[in-house]
């Protein structure tokens, strides 16, 4: 399956399983906006100044754990 980013705005919808602007499952849009809540509240609580060094090292680290989950 590949991923397909929202494209915001109109393209939007909540009706029926799946958003007919980028495809995904509304569980799945909803799984993705805690993990993103999750990641937003952390840096908050650490008060990081280079809040994009650690989104960029967060998700590095996601992609190595991925593939070396998948090898």
């Amino acid at each position: 399956m590949q991923f397909s980013p929202c494209r915001g705005g109109d393209n939007c919808t909540q009706d029926g399983t799946h958003c007919q602007g980028c495809g995904r499952g509304h569980e799945e849009i909803a799984d993705t906006r805690e993990i993103i809540g999750a990641l937003v509240q952390q840096a908050e609580k650490m008060g990081y100044e280079n809040f994009e060094e650690f989104v960029n090292f967060v998700g590095m680290k996601a992609k190595g754990k991925i593939m070396m989950a998948r090898a």
